[in-house]
């Protein structure tokens, strides 16, 4: 009897031990997982407020063509008439 319950508290520990490795294997799958989710979340965001930013720079490269294009003309009505 002392045999069979050595046996079967060996393999508790085994299976206890192999439970801990499942877990951890687990844990650090779900943290990757996690981890990859902030990335792309993260570029997601940049890419947005990137191209936020770059059509701003293209409306005010517009804006600033027509302003200067005006100022021209009116100057040279100015000075013309």
């Amino acid at each position: 009897m002392a045999m069979k319950m050595r046996q079967s508290l060996a393999e508790l520990e085994q299976d206890f031990r192999q439970e801990m490795q499942l877990d951890r294997s687990r844990s650090q799958l779900e943290w990757r997982r996690a981890t990859s989710r902030s990335r792309k979340r993260k570029r997601e965001r940049e890419k947005k407020r990137s191209s936020m930013r770059f059509w701003l720079l293209v409306v005010s490269l517009i804006g600033t063509a027509v302003a200067v294009t005006i100022a021209m003309f009116e100057t040279l009505y100015y000075l013309l008439g």
